[in-house]
């Protein structure tokens, strides 16, 4: 991947932030550079933290058909909410929705390009 393509890849990331964050009302981010912010620590915080959190979790992950992935996703929103002052998130079952139709919105544009 060079770099156009990873600048592509952020804007559509910090595009299905924003508007995902203006569908919900129990999600608000200060402004486009804020989802721009957003992005790139949800990436970080992916490629870091949700990986142990995957792995320390595994047998919970097979009882539950892989279902509690979703928990985890919403947890790595919730700690990006706790790091940036501009997002914020009022509670798990939002940031639960948040990266639900984030996934959802975010693999459409992803798919766009």
């Amino acid at each position: 991947m060079d770099l156009t393509e990873f600048i592509i890849r952020l804007i559509l990331s910090a595009i299905a932030v924003f508007v995902t964050a203006k569908i919900l009302s129990g999600v608000k981010v200060s402004s486009f550079g804020q989802s721009i912010l957003v992005a790139i620590l949800l990436g970080i915080v992916n490629a870091v933290v949700k990986p142990v959190l995957v792995f320390l979790t595994i047998p919970i992950t097979i009882i539950t058909l892989g279902l509690f992935l979703l928990v985890i996703n919403a947890l790595m929103i919730m700690l990006v909410d706790k790091l940036l002052k501009g997002f914020a998130v009022k509670s798990f079952w939002w940031a639960f929705f948040f990266s639900i139709i984030l996934s959802i919105l975010n693999g459409f544009l992803q798919w766009l390009y």
